[in-house]
């Protein structure tokens, strides 16, 4: 039905075409950073192969794009300035099964109207290119042109007609941050994309195209972030991820380097936060994040993209095989990381006592190492601190659907045996034991400097990982109590216990309810005989209202309770420790799945090298 006209005392109008563009922008464009996604992302659906982008004043001044995709005829260049105007989907259909990065067809209309936009494209070098020149959503000029293949776009003066939205914007520094954030997210996405950047008409950034992942990782962050990294590589009936995630000890106190990317669009969804928050979780302390770059690719009808304004966000139809296939991911990722074996091998982190010392290397080569004293017993070690990563994709073809991301390497593993001139991925071969100081640390002396070892920790982990598997095994380790205890809950607390004492039983506990809001406990899992029941109780029941409660006990108060009967039952600070209890510790804490850290994240070994050493003394 045609809207009729509206009288003069009319409440309600129709807006101008001027106005609704505006508000359009208002919801697609906020900021420089916002105009340079939708141009990187309208490239890259070209068909791209190198994308060139130029920043000035931090894009407030001038933003240019410049492409060599399939470009535009004049009739489409035309077109592509219209509202929902866009050659990627047809129908309502298309909606659920959108495969390229744009798809509203509403971008280039609200970027023009809230800017002074030029666009310069070409199909061929053979027919004559399109010249539009577009103030404040006014056309003002179209003509031919002489152009190569491909579009250039340029957005100059960004909100110089909306001074409200202008005294928004931030410094020129501050938007050039989320500008090159922009940049390196999408040159991550498509490492095969070569992608150059010009800030202030000086190169900054020039990528290859035909990189690996791990090629565009190291020119993007530098090879320090690389070595921290190690393969992700799962592959289901519904899902299939591809990426690197870090080791623990090298966690950050933010997620600027968390990166996901959906069937190739840099986007989130709070479950894969959740997801990798929980395969941390007895790994790295509150506060602590790891690197993570994730490729989640599958089938698009399982995914919904048009939940965000700006694409930020997507929405899963099976969140929960999403999530599960994420922790398996990185849990697989970060335990082959930790023992690398191949058939026949033994872990990389290992000890094997030597009946004579380790072998001499040269000034040149390597630092020399101090031969063990008579009375100390030598240990080798082998540790995986710095886990390889391929440097190419893998030769078989992935699926056409499929991104075509770095596949996982195997390893070999290093005999502790072989010569000065085997290539092994960890930093020391030789170690031997030095003693224990101030009654808290233990010193491993290596071929690459000196390893400081947290007992506590490193205890911790060892009961940890062997609880752990007796709990899998279904015999977890149980100590009865003399004299039942009997707690009184509030109601609101008992309704969260209650539906947990099946999972908590399955831990050791033997807890039943008694009364209406009360329950008793006959047993608890070694470690929690010297805690008062009120009290781990209490704990208890903060967890699962943190996490959630539900038919089965949540994944995190699960490692929670077990972290923390380890941590009451490992070796305590002062205890003076034997050579023998030394050496066993350091040989169980080789058999765990994950030597990096203790169960609440704190690192168990610091590694300080001889270079290191001779750099702080000034030598």
């Amino acid at each position: 039905m045609a809207p009729s006209n509206p009288t003069p005392s009319s409440r309600i109008r129709l807006l101008s075409p001027n106005v609704v563009n505006k508000i359009a922008a208002g919801e697609v464009v906020d900021r420089p950073s916002s105009v340079l996604k939708e141009l990187l992302e309208n490239a890259i659906d070209a068909g791209a192969r190198h994308i060139e982008v130029q920043l000035d004043g931090g894009g407030r001044k001038r933003i240019c794009v410049a492409d060599d995709g399939e470009g535009m005829d004049r009739d489409d260049a035309l077109l592509a300035m219209e509202r929902h105007a866009t050659s990627k989907i047809r129908d309502i259909n298309d909606i659920e099964r959108i495969n390229t990065l744009g798809f509203r067809g509403e971008a280039l209309a609200a970027i023009a109207s809230v800017s002074r936009f030029r666009l310069r494209t070409a199909t061929n070098n053979e027919q004559p290119g399109t010249d539009i020149s577009i103030f404040g959503g006014v056309m003002r000029d179209v003509r031919e042109i002489g152009f190569p293949r491909g579009a250039t776009f340029e957005v100059s003066n960004l909100f110089f007609n909306v001074p409200a939205r202008r005294k928004f914007l931030r410094t020129a520094q501050t938007e050039l941050a989320h500008c090159r954030h922009v940049f390196i997210v999408h040159a991550l996405a498509h490492p095969d994309i070569g992608f150059t950047l010009h800030v202030d008409a000086k190169p900054m950034t020039g990528l290859a195209a035909g990189e690996t992942l791990e090629q565009r990782l190291h020119a993007l962050f530098g090879a320090a972030l690389v070595r921290m990294l190690c393969p992700i590589a799962l592959s289901t009936p519904t899902v299939r991820l591809q990426g690197f995630t870090g080791i623990p000890p090298e966690s950050r106190r933010d997620r600027d380097h968390q990166f996901f990317f959906i069937n190739g669009r840099p986007a989130g969804a709070p479950l894969i936060g959740y997801a990798v928050r929980e395969s941390y979780h007895s790994l790295l302390p509150r506060g602590r994040h790891p690197p993570v770059i994730l490729f989640i690719e599958t089938d698009p009808e399982r995914v919904d993209v048009n939940v965000h304004p700006q694409k930020r966000e997507v929405r899963f139809r099976d969140p929960s095989q999403i999530r599960d296939a994420i922790q398996q991911a990185i849990g697989e990722a970060l335990q082959s990381s930790a023992h690398r074996s191949g058939p026949g091998t033994t872990p990389v982190f290992s000890i094997q006592r030597k009946a004579g010392p380790p072998a001499q290397s040269t000034p040149s080569s390597q630092p020399v190492t101090t031969a063990p004293s008579p009375s100390t017993p030598e240990l080798q070690l082998n540790y995986p601190a710095r886990p390889r990563i391929p440097m190419a994709p893998d030769t078989q073809q992935p699926p056409s659907d499929v991104a075509d991301i770095t596949e996982p390497e195997t390893t070999a593993t290093v005999d502790p045996s072989a010569s000065e001139s085997s290539t092994s991925a960890a930093p020391w071969r030789h170690a031997r034991v030095v003693g224990q100081v101030g009654g808290l640390f233990v010193l491993l002396e290596t071929d690459d400097g000196l390893v400081i070892m947290d007992p506590h920790a490193a205890h911790e982990r060892v009961l940890f990982d062997r609880y752990m598997r007796r709990v899998h095994a279904g015999h977890p380790d149980t100590q009865e109590l003399l004299m039942p205890a009997t707690v009184t809950l509030t109601p609101v607390d008992a309704a969260v216990l209650k539906p947990q004492l099946e999972g908590l039983r399955d831990l050791g506990f033997g807890i039943h309810e008694f009364g209406i809001d009360g329950v008793m406990i006959d047993a608890v899992p070694v470690g929690f005989e010297k805690m008062a029941p009120d009290e781990w109780i209490a704990t208890l029941v903060a967890d699962f209202k943190r996490e959630g409660s539900g038919r089965r006990l949540p994944h995190g108060p699960r490692e929670e309770i077990v972290a923390r009967a380890a941590c009451r039952a490992a070796v305590k600070a002062q205890q003076r420790l034997t050579a023998a209890a030394i050496e066993q510790l350091v040989d169980d804490l080789a058999g765990t799945d994950m030597p990096y850290t203790c169960p609440h994240g704190r690192p168990i070994l610091i590694h300080l090298s001889f270079a290191d050493l001779r750099h702080r003394f000034g030598r």
